[in-house]
Order: structure tokens, then sequence, then C-alpha cells
């Protein structure tokens, strides 16, 4: 059983999610990872986002065991890992500026798709489809995983390496004490608010529920949170923040307002952490690393992923977990069809535009993406498979508690409308957030500040539902 409020809280994160400026760019890491002209042509240079928790290197071992694979398999050929230690945001920075020149382009980069468009827009990306023709296993990749590393032009510019979704986390003990049951499964939102009042009232030494928000903590705002509730309110259809037919940004209708008074009631009525603490970039550290493994909050609408964070190797073990954490299905907003809801991203490993070796990239790819190899990186990173023939294999449902879950949740997920304006889309929507999460702004007000944002965002290209 978990304990709250004593020294049990040593627990730490893998990652941290500030936001960091362009400014912290170093000259270190541009010159790390020469690339162009003068490039070995036997060398391939492979950048990835390392942890910035020096005791998790899920990431680190993974790419080790494939770079001996590779160099056995290719004599003469080396590999040389170039990892950038950062948060997101900050990595998302260092890795467009390594982009932008033949100089400092790796060969091979890990990219988030919240981002892929973006690049691909601005040049940065080498298209694959001529490799993609000659690759059989790139027929057991599902479609919409394909998709998501598609760009407006029809080509895909990465192989994705796995998706994710997300769903709510409870504490089978902090439940307990509330009186609510260990098989909890809410059918509203308003379920979902009436339980974390219970566990206020009933066990008030907890947070009750955790949801992310405003904008030190970036797109976790905004697709672990906002999205979760908007994508579950049936507002414009299939895509609430996106017209695809005309190709148009939506405004902010009744659905995002009903998202915004979600999350306005969870910080107004106390329901979440402090504000001060639910607007830290390091919160999600804290969920993982602290609240959760010691029975300090009772839901939290998150990830698929967190578990790689308590297996064992990974720094902060908790073999305990899939003991004391119930999961249950975020509901969509009245229960309506199809009941439940989830969002999806993922990373893909692309070419960039300017690499000196792009032959070799992709036959490192092919490696990294061999049935086994996918299999072994699905279970050590918490993902969900993305290669049908691995997402049909008992052996990879039966590896860790909580992947059948999460990977059945697949069938009602939905993919950000992840477009060059999406990033500045997404800021707007976390900008919408915090006003209602500080009580600085009310739901109207958050709204309307959202939809002159998002004009500027898209160059006017909005439309109304």
């Amino acid at each position: 059983m978990p304990v709250r409020p004593t020294a049990a809280r040593s627990r730490s994160s893998a990652r941290l999610t500030a936001f960091v400026a362009l400014a912290a760019v170093t000259p270190l890491v541009l010159t790390a990872c020469q690339g162009g002209s003068g490039a070995d042509p036997d060398t391939l240079k492979v950048s990835f986002k390392q942890s910035t928790d020096n005791s998790v290197k899920v990431m680190d071992t993974y790419l080790a065991d494939i770079k001996e694979q590779f160099e056995k398999a290719n004599p003469g050929k080396k590999v040389e890992l170039v990892p950038i230690k950062a948060p997101d945001a900050e990595y998302y920075t260092k890795l467009q500026q390594m982009l932008r020149s033949p100089r400092t382009a790796p060969d091979l980069v890990y990219e988030d798709t919240f981002l892929i468009n973006s690049d691909i827009t601005s040049g940065y990306l080498k298209p694959l489809d001529p490799y993609l023709a000659k690759w059989k296993d790139w027929d057991r990749f599902i479609d919409t995983a394909k998709a998501a590393a598609r760009g407006e032009d029809g080509k895909t510019y990465g192989v994705p390496d796995g998706t994710d979704t997300r769903g709510l986390w409870f504490s089978k003990d902090v439940f307990a004490e509330a009186g609510l049951p260990a098989d909890w499964q809410p059918r509203t939102w308003d379920d979902v608010l009436d339980a974390a009042r219970t566990i206020k009232k009933e066990v008030p030494d907890v947070i009750p529920l955790n949801v992310y928000t405003g904008k030190p903590v970036g797109e976790a705002a905004t697709m672990q949170t906002f999205e979760m509730l908007l994508y579950g309110t049936g507002d414009g259809g299939s895509d609430p923040l996106y017209d695809r037919a005309a190709k148009k940004w939506i405004t902010a209708g009744k659905g995002f307002r009903d998202s915004l008074a979600f999350v306005e009631t969870v910080y107004r009525e106390k329901l979440g952490p402090d504000v001060s603490d639910a607007l830290d970039p390091n919160v999600g550290t804290r969920v993982r690393g602290e609240w959760l493994p010691q029975g300090r909050l009772g839901i939290a609408l998150d990830g698929s992923w967190l578990p790689q964070d308590w297996l064992e190797g990974s720094g902060h073990e908790w073999p305990e977990w899939s003991e004391e954490l119930g999961l249950a299905a975020m509901p969509t907003q009245h229960g309506q069809a199809p009941g439940r809801v989830s969002m999806s991203g993922g990373w893909t490993w692309s070419i960039p535009a300017k690499a000196a070796n792009p032959d070799l990239a992709f036959e490192f790819i092919k490696t990294l993406q061999t049935r086994a190899n996918a299999q072994k990186w699905y279970v050590a990173n918490s993902g969900i498979a993305v290669r049908q023939d691995v997402a049909d294999d008992p052996a990879y449902a039966e590896a860790q508690p909580g992947i059948r879950f999460f990977t059945d949740l697949v069938e009602h997920t939905h993919y950000r409308p992840a477009y060059p304006a999406y990033p500045k889309v997404s800021t707007a929507i976390q900008e919408a957030m915090e006003g209602v999460t500080t009580g600085d702004l009310s739901v109207e007000e958050a709204a309307r500040g959202y939809d002159d944002a998002l004009k500027d965002a898209t160059d006017n290209q909005v439309t109304g539902k």
C-alpha cells in the first residue's frame, strides 16, 4: 500500500517539460553533429531525445543494442549516437536548429508527430516514399500511424515507432478510503467530477484529480486534457478543431466552452493541485514520480507510457503499480456514443533533407523496425504497437499490465490536426486554459481570446460551427 505523507516521497520522474527558448541551443550541441559534404560516408549520425533523468536509460539502452546489431550486419559501417538531453520543448528547438544546415544535420532524427508537418513545410525532412516502396514491412504498419507521418503533399516523411493513448489512472487505495469502487468506470464528465469531489471530502490530504493545464506544460495541457475533453463533446463532427473539407480552423463553439468550463471547475472547486503546482513545468514529473506512487493523487488524466518510469531498471521501480492503480477510459461528455474517448500521438524516425548519408539512415530504420526489435521497443517504452503483426501477438499483449487496455483504446482514438499552424493553435488553447485555471478569465473571455489568437495563428483561415 502506498504511503502518502512520509519519506517515501523520494521518487522523481524521468522527464522535464519546461519550455526553454531558442537561445538555449548551445554551440556544444550544434558542433556535436557535423554532417554535410565533409561527413564520413561510413558513419551514421543518429540524433534522439535523451531523458533528462540520468537514471532513465530506456532509449539509450535500446539504441545501443540496435547500433550493435547494425554494425555487426554492416561491416565497416559505424553508428554515432547523438543524444539531445532536454525537455520536450527544448528538444524541438534544438532539433530544428540542427536541421537548418548541412553542417549540423544528423542522418537520422527522432521526430514528434506534433511538429512533423511544421518541419516538412520548413523543408527540413526528406520524403521516404522511394525507400518505403521497396520495403515489404511497410505494409505491416497500421494506416492511422502511417497518416501521422504524412505531409499535406501526400508524401511520407517518417516511420512511426509506436503510438500512445490516454485514459484515467486512479489509486485503488485512495478510492477505498473514499468509499469509491475499485472497478470504477465513469460514464460521463460529471461522474469524473463527482468522484473527485468525494475524494476531496473523504480523503482531504490527497489531490483528488490532476488535469494538465496552461502554457508551462505545453502540449501536455492541450492534448492530455483539453483535446481529451473537446473530442468527447461531439462538437464539430469528427474533428472539432479543424474543418478538413474547408481547410480551415474552427473557432470556439459550445464544446470548446464546455471543455474550458470543465478545467475551470477542477481548479475553482480545488479538485486539482494548487494552481502554483499545476502551472509548474515539472508537474508531470511529480505526477509520475511522487503523487501516484505515494498515493497522494486520486485520479490522473494521463498517458499509456507512465509505466516506463516504474519498470525494473528505470531508477524509479514501482513493481506494485499494477495492483495499486486502476484504469478507466475517459468518458464522452454525456456518455454519448461511442462512450469513451482517447487521443493518440507518437514519434517517428525521419531523415533530414540535408542528411549526408540518407541511404544508410534508412537501412538503420529497417533494423530499428524489424518485428522483433519493434516489439522489444513497444514493451520497454510502454508504447502501443503500430505494426499489426505485433499488435496481434499474444506475447505483446501479455508483456506488461495495461498494454491491452491502452491498445484497445486505439479503436476510439483521435489524432491532432498536426498541420503547420498547429503548434500556434496549441499555444492559444493553453493560454485559454491558463486563464480559466487562474481565474483571470471567464470561460467566455478565454474563448473570445482563443478566437482572436486563432485568427492570428492561421492567417484568418477560420470558420465557425
